[in-house]
Order: structure tokens, then sequence, then C-alpha cells
């Protein structure tokens, strides 16, 4: 029994080490993303004579999005002898129709634009990328996901940046059309700005790897061939890449002033696809590349921290379903005199929360929080919290799947189209209840039985736990559940 007993401290201890670990981490990015904002750097002039470039727009079966973010790509402020438009279209259903005759209007006017189509979907997104790159002679390559809508000066003000032939790719900050639609979408906002706003300044700023966001950036098209192309074997083809051309010496251009709106998704399912797909796709690209970092001699130590975090953040995941699990046999162990000792030890461990919430403070107030306001900040932190830890179960089975390098299909996470008239806003779904929804509410009823043997045995430590793990799970479960009948 005393085996089993140190055997759960040991790996409640581990989770809430790596958690420590991975906090201090955001901490740092936090300060070196302060410096940055405190270093301000003037654009660099335009360039003497326009490059060529060519902005390409993936898409599959996107009846909502894909006129919207044509007509955008199509309103960019660029000479029209420099730029070249593909819509790169592997739809299977009526969407097919409405990008042709998108593209056909806008050739009428004299714009360079092109609807290609594939034979098959094969190497998903990724394949039509580098499919694309055979039928275009672009410089450099834009991206636009089906939901961006980019501003009209945005090839304007992201180009001059490769004023140097070292830089490789110039990402710019994500904005959101509809944040403010429900407590779903403010959530993923606010997860999504600390990222933008903190994580990738942070390590722009350091000097460590960052990576392009899959849309919303500009490549040098020499930059690709040299890190050899784009590859089909992970989920995330665009963080795959940039390890690959950074790995070559390549230099990435972060810019934080630079906005590109795009949609949240605003459905349950369409957000576990979404998270689904980063989560699995990120420890496929660690499982790929992370031995490759740790023993590259030219990487600073510093950098290969930063680069253990940055790949294997989605083991967090892990981390806290391991917690959540273990939770209900510590309230327990609680009890046990012997034990008590290493119980105030883990409690120093437990501060590694701390960090985190400097960390989505800063990203808070850059965004616009007010400074009088920080009820409201903890508020917002707390239900994020809490809805992560609830994503936990779906989104440890997809890191578990990508280190053990399970093959699956790219699911694509459908957007509604925001402010477009007639949109069909169930027509595309990406999954519905199952044994995972059970699993969700078992868990939840799970943590709100561990507050009750808190209060039987007086235990009270866990009770903050087990109270954002129930409400975190019984979120998940309600807009599941909502969602589904809705559809």
């Amino acid at each position: 029994m005393m085996g089993l007993e140190i055997l759960v401290l040991v790996l409640y201890g581990l989770c809430l080490a790596f958690i420590l670990g991975f906090s201090l981490t955001q901490w740092q990015l936090t300060r070196l993303a302060t410096q940055a904002r405190q270093q301000p750097q003037a654009p660099p002039p335009a360039p003497a004579e326009w490059p060529r470039v060519t902005v390409q727009l993936p898409v599959y079966n996107e009846l909502n999005v894909v006129e919207r973010v044509i007509d955008a790509a199509a309103a960019l402020d660029y000479p029209p002898d420099r730029l070249h438009i593909q819509v790169l279209d592997d739809s299977t259903d009526e969407s097919v129709a409405l990008a042709a005759a998108r593209v056909a209007q806008h050739q009428a006017q004299g714009l360079r634009i092109s609807h290609v189509r594939r034979p098959s979907r094969q190497g998903y997104k990724a394949g039509a990328l580098r499919h694309g790159l055979d039928e275009t002679d672009g410089e450099f390559i834009a991206i636009f996901d089906a939901d961006f809508v980019p501003d009209p000066d945005f090839l304007r003000r992201t180009l001059p940046y490769f004023d140097s032939p070292e830089v490789g790719v110039v990402q710019t900050r994500w904005g959101h059309l509809n944040e403010t639609d429900s407590l779903l979408t403010r959530l993923q906002a606010f997860a999504l700005n600390a990222h933008f706003l903190v994580e990738q300044s942070g390590r722009s700023q350091g000097g460590h790897f960052i990576n392009f966001n899959g849309t919303g950036g500009v490549w040098r098209r020499t930059c690709i061939a040299d890190a050899g192309g784009w590859h089909t074997d992970t989920l995330t083809e665009d963080l795959d890449l940039s390890y690959r051309a950074q790995l070559r010496n390549w230099q990435f251009v972060y810019l934080p002033q630079v906005v590109t709106p795009a949609e949240l998704p605003e459905q349950m399912d369409a957000l576990k696809s979404q998270q689904y797909r980063w989560t699995k796709g990120a420890a496929e690209t660690a499982r790929k590349h992370l031995g490759r970092v740790l023993r590259d001699p030219q990487v600073p130590a510093a950098t290969k921290r930063h680069a253990v975090f940055h790949l294997l953040n989605s083991t967090v995941f892990v981390a806290i379903l391991l917690m959540t699990l273990l939770s209900v046999p510590l309230v327990v162990l609680q009890s046990v005199a012997r034990l008590r000792p290493a119980f105030q030890f883990a409690s120093v461990f437990m501060l590694g929360f701390a960090p985190l919430m400097v960390y989505y403070h800063a990203s808070w107030r850059w965004s616009g929080g007010r400074r009088g306001a920080p009820l409201g900040f903890v508020a917002q932190f707390l239900l994020f919290l809490s809805v992560s830890m609830g994503l936990a179960l779906h989104n440890t089975g997809a890191v578990l799947s990508g280190l053990a390098g399970q093959a699956s299909e790219f699911v694509r996470t459908p957007k509604l189209g925001r402010g477009i008239r007639g949109r069909i806003r169930r027509r595309y779904r990406t999954g519905g209840l199952g044994w995972l929804t059970l699993c969700e509410a078992l868990l939840c009823l799970y943590a709100l039985g561990g507050i009750g043997l808190a209060l039987r045995t007086g235990n009270y430590g866990l009770v903050p736990f087990h109270a954002l793990v129930a409400t975190g799970y019984g979120a998940i479960v309600w807009y599941s559940v909502l969602h589904a009948r809705r559809a």
C-alpha cells in the first residue's frame, strides 16, 4: 500500500513540476515581450520595386466564407502586374461553383487570379500549398485561410520587412471578427491574444524559435524550397516547416502591430476539431524535430529549453488529466500523517499557476483590458483555466496519438461567416455526442465527488482545483449538448 501511495505522489509531483517549468517559461516570455514593446522599431522603407507576390487561399467546402476571402484578396492594394492570386480549392460541394464564379468575376476586371483544382485532396492543406507553388512564379507567398479578411494594405506593410536576404517569413497577429459573440469566442480570443501579443513577441525578442501560424503571413519562396518544402506527415504543416527553416538559419520576423482579422469557431465541435489538429500536430512536430533541436550544437541552451516547452506545450493537457485522476485519491492521502511533509512541499509547486497569471494579465492589458478592473481579469482567467482543464481529456488523446505517430485525417475547422447574409449555419459538422462527451460528464461528476470527499474528511486543499475541473468539464458537456441539439 505504501508503494501505491508513493507512486501517486510521485506522478502528481511530476505533473506539477512540468506545469511549473512551462509557467516559468511563459513568465520569461512575458519579460521579453515587455522589452519588445519598450523598444519599438521604425518600419523599413518600401522597396524600390515591389516583388512578384502570390497570394494562396487554400479552401475546402467553405460555403459561408469562400466568396469573402476571395474578395478580400482581390482588394489587396498592390501593383496588379506583380500580383497573382490562387484559390487552391479542394472542395467537393457547391462552394466550388461559388468560387469559380467569383474568380471569373475578378478575372473579367483584369486581375490575375486562378481557380486551382487538384484530382484529389492528397496531403490536405500542405498538399494544396505545394501543388500551387508549381503553378505560380511569385517570389513571395502570402497565405490566408478561408476565414481571414486581410486589410488592403497587408502586402505593403509586410513585404518591406524582407529587406534582408536572411528573412524567410513575416508573420502578423490574428484579429478576431467575432470575439464578443459568446463566452466561447471570448475565451478563445483571451488565449490567442496571449499567444500573439506575448508568446510570439517574446520568442522573437529573445531570438528563439517562433512559428508561422499557418495563415496571415508571407514566406520567401526560396526559404520554403531550402527548408524542404511543405511536408504532409504532420497536422501542423506550418509549425513543421517553421522549425525546418529556422534550423537552416532562416530568420523570422513577427509584426504584432499588423493585425489580420479572422473568425473564431462558434460551435463546440468546431473548436474541438481545431484543438485536436493543433495539439496532435504539435506533438507530431515534437516527435519529428525536438531531438534534432536538442542535438544541434549551434542552437543556444536557452533556445533549446524554450523549444522543449514550445513543442511540448500541448503535453500540459496530459499533466492536467493525470492530476485530475490522481486528485481524488490525494484527498484521502492528505489524512496520512507521514505524508503531510510531501503535501507541504507540493504546495510550493502549486505556485506554478502564478507566473501564468502574469503572462495572461500582460496579454489582457495589451489587448485593451482596463487597468482598473482586476476582478474582470481574474474572472476571465479562471474561466479560461477551467475550460482549458475541461478540454484535457479530448486533447490528451490527440497528444498521445501524435507522439505515437498515428496518422489521422486533416479535419479543417468550419466557419459560419459572421455578418454574411444567408450563411448556412449547420452545414458542416465535425462531430457529435458520443463516448467522449459521456466520459467528460463522468469526469465532471468525479471532480464533484472530490469536493464531497473533502467536505467529509476536512481536507480542503484540493477543493479549488476540483471546482475548476468540475466547472470546465461541465461547460464542455453543456456546449456539446447545446450545439448538437441546435444542429
